[in-house]
């Protein structure tokens, strides 16, 4: 995803000489082609997220795009007075990029731990939050997020994440479905659409055929694709890396609180608690049971369950 950021970045400064590039002191090697070509556009802010936002918010007063980059755990948390009252009070066109979103560094402990970082950005009006997943979405979305007349949040992975096809376009704000079916759906944002995209396949490899719905726009959220996902299944299991307070389990159990049929939502991403030491991302996925066959596993209980039952 990574490539795919500074690849579009690049191409979309080309077209757009009022896009510039602010970093907190990150992005070395990833951005040497945007620094070649674009010397006076590209802005190392050294390690100060917050001076960062502030700056950010007077060049777009100023009429330009600004894109603000850094370490996700910092970009949103140690900033987020200035995100609120510099960009969200004034509504000014900027995209704020968290890298690294949820456990991406995850092996640098708590500090780099981004587990809240969408909830914190959906809380602040004005803002929309993406969370793509796969290096198309990040491709497709950028731009988008920078015709926007007010600012937004983006989350990107690192490098070597798989394209995930579908035939659904990529459009800021709608949902993609990847893959029909019945009973029950997995509902995916970031990169969590890999692992069940996987576990779908597997599973209809069983004779059976979970739904795969891609949300790759938390806020605002397709409300009319949810619906329609909501009434085919008893089901829906959502997925995220992130916290399961604030992030997609949240915007979906609000809406569909309201549902005269509302199906069981099971969440499926990281407690309450913080993660102590440097596990891997992978050993976090796995322990709070994201990974391809412990989704495989938990749609094949909810399936004979009583809830997940036709």
């Amino acid at each position: 995803m990574r490539r795919a950021f500074s690849d579009s970045l690049l191409k979309i400064a080309r077209q757009d000489e009022r896009v510039i590039f602010l970093t907190g002191d990150l992005g070395f090697q990833v951005f040497d082609d945007f620094v070649a070509e674009f010397p006076k556009r590209y802005l190392n802010m050294g390690v100060a997220e917050a001076q960062m936002v502030d700056c950010a918010a007077g060049l777009a007063l100023e009429g330009w795009k600004p894109i603000v980059y850094s370490i996700a755990s910092f970009m949103t948390g140690r900033a987020f007075e200035q995100i609120r009252l510099s960009l969200g009070y004034h509504n000014l066109t900027t995209v704020v990029v968290g890298a690294g979103g949820g456990y991406g560094y995850a092996a640098s402990g708590v500090t780099h731990h981004a587990k809240e970082d969408m909830a914190l950005m959906s809380l602040v009006p004005n803002f929309s939050v993406v969370n793509p997943g796969d290096p198309t979405e990040v491709t497709e979305l950028l731009p988008q997020l920078l015709n926007l007349p007010g600012p937004s949040y983006m989350r990107v992975g690192k490098f070597g994440e798989p394209k995930v096809p579908s035939v659904e376009p990529i459009v800021l704000g709608k949902g993609r479905l990847i893959r029909p079916g019945e009973r029950v759906a997995f509902l995916t944002t970031g990169s969590s659409l890999v692992q069940a995209t996987e576990a779908a396949d597997r599973l209809a490899a069983e004779g059976k055929r979970p739904v795969v719905c891609h949300f790759h726009t938390v806020k605002p959220l397709d409300t009319a694709l949810l619906a329609d996902v909501a009434a085919q299944v008893n089901t829906i299991i959502a997925v995220e890396d992130h916290g399961l307070m604030g992030g997609l389990r949240s915007a979906v159990v609000q809406f569909l609180a309201g549902s005269a049929n509302m199906p069981r939502v099971v969440g499926v991403g990281p407690d309450d608690g913080m993660i102590l030491g440097n596990p891997t991302q992978a050993e976090i996925m796995a322990r709070f049971g994201m990974g391809t066959d412990a989704l495989v596993t938990t749609c094949r209980d909810l399936w004979t369950s009583s809830y997940g039952s036709s």
